[in-house]
């Protein structure tokens, strides 16, 4: 058996290229180019049937690609026999010889390679104590939990010590107090080993806890891929958004119009004042997170009753923008085409925030937060908070948000529209949106 290996021994990543899969008439993965660098945690998230699982599989050998390319360091695998990738596979389905003890299942790798046995034992030892498995090791596979014969599954792939780790779901059958256990091993395993993990999951817990960075697909297509910090503060579409979260982002319909000098998304219940000027009219999705989202109360700490809040056309007149000498440092500033940022500690009633009319439907109580239902102009928004949020079913509400914590999404494309701040800001992971509003009059810009 040849393996295939980079200078030193040491893979220098994986390289995906224009990789496809058909199977008949369906596209289960196009088109996907993207780097893994050496040590990377990368995670492959996405629901069920969105092609992470194919993609894992072209990468181990065990699916041959439509088209593409698959590179380890500079050598070209795409073909390569799966043997012959020095590559570890952990499935879902576990995958172990009924016949064979945990002992005998874990060192099996060991064996073939034809190691010392003194060497075998004390890798099978050392990896079963990682993954509580010391006292199965006499147990046959009929014998556990279907947790156990995970954790055996992926005991074999980490004694063999590869240059990549590729894993299907591999924590999908333990329990919750189990699995929350193994993400802590798994991340301090990787920062053991420094090797390339390359892990798929629908879990978005999953992926936001242990992964480096974060490749979302959807119908086959790399929607974005990032740090989990940005992939979660930037969604670069309406399916991103919506995935990431608990609640997910609310998305709401709105329409970017000209009212009294200046530009606003608004909808039923809901008025975004965006910038001094005028322009074409545009269908919009607006993007709020629940955790951003505020009460607005009275003096006496009650909800302020939606028709007695402050109305948000009663933003300051463009004369009063900020001038051009009061913006951030050249290394932080904002694009041109950015609104400014708006300022965190500024009052309810800020002319730099969004406003939302509604109705309280429910309220969740998940222990030390609580989530409150809205109806907003008949779309359902979700707050996220502290307990006690401090509303009831029924309750009158207004609702409002920093400007610099509202996305906003092209209604046709879904792609996200790079008029904010944060989401301009160029990164090695993350290339601002091409699709933008009309950019602003240069008096307003920052």
């Amino acid at each position: 058996m040849k393996l295939l290996y980079t200078k030193g021994g040491r893979v220098a990543g994986i390289r995906i290229e224009g990789l496809t899969r058909q199977f008949g008439s369906v596209h289960a993965v196009e088109d996907i180019s993207m780097e893994i660098a050496d040590g990377d945690f990368l995670v492959l998230l996405g629901p069920s049937g969105c092609g992470k699982t194919t993609l894992l599989r072209m990468i181990a050998g065990l699916i041959e690609p439509t088209a593409g390319r698959v590179l380890l360091g500079d050598t070209d695998i795409t073909y390569a026999p799966a043997r012959d990738r020095d590559l570890a596979m952990v499935f879902q389905s576990y995958a172990l010889y009924p016949h064979l003890t945990v002992e005998r299942n874990i060192g099996f790798p060991l064996r073939a390679a034809r190691l010392p046995k003194r060497e075998i034992a004390e890798r099978v030892r050392e990896v079963a104590g990682q993954l509580e498995l010391t006292a199965l090791l006499g147990r046959r596979p009929k014998e556990l939990s279907g947790g156990q014969r995970q954790r055996v599954a992926l005991g074999r792939a980490l004694v063999r010590k590869p240059q990549a780790f590729l894993m299907d779901e591999p924590l999908s059958n333990l329990d919750a107090k189990l699995r929350t256990a193994t993400r802590t091993e798994l991340s301090a395993l990787h920062h053991r080993l420094r090797s390339t993990f390359v892990y798929v999951t629908h879990d978005q817990v999953e992926a936001m806890t242990m992964a480096t960075r974060v490749a979302l697909l959807n119908g086959g297509r790399l929607e974005q891929i990032g740090t989990p910090t940005e992939v979660y503060d930037n969604p670069a579409s309406v399916f991103v958004a919506g995935f990431l979260g608990s609640p997910p982002m609310n998305l709401l319909s709105a329409r970017i119009s000209e009212r009294a000098g200046r530009l606003r998304a608004a909808a039923t219940d809901l008025e975004i004042p965006l910038w001094a000027g005028s322009d074409a009219a545009r269908d919009v999705t607006v993007g709020l997170r629940p955790e951003h989202l505020r009460v607005v109360r009275d003096a006496e700490g009650s909800p302020a009753p939606a028709d007695t809040a402050a109305p948000a056309d009663t933003a300051a007149p463009a004369d009063t923008a900020a001038p051009a000498d009061t913006a951030a440092p050249a290394d932080t500033a904002a694009p041109a085409d950015s609104t400014a940022r708006a300022d965190s500690t500024a009052p309810a009633g800020s002319a730099e925030r969004a406003r939302l009319r509604g109705v309280v439907t429910g309220v969740e109580n998940l222990g030390g937060e609580e989530v409150a239902w809205c109806e907003i102009g008949g779309q359902p928004v979700a707050l996220r908070g502290p307990r006690p949020v401090g509303l009831s079913r029924g309750d009158a509400v207004t609702l409002t948000v920093d400007l610099d914590q509202v996305h906003l999404f092209d209604r046709t494309s879904g792609r996200r529209l790079a008029w904010q701040p944060t989401a301009d800001k160029p990164s090695p992971q993350h290339t601002p949106s091409t699709q933008r509003l009309p950019q602003r009059p240069a008096a307003a810009a920052v």
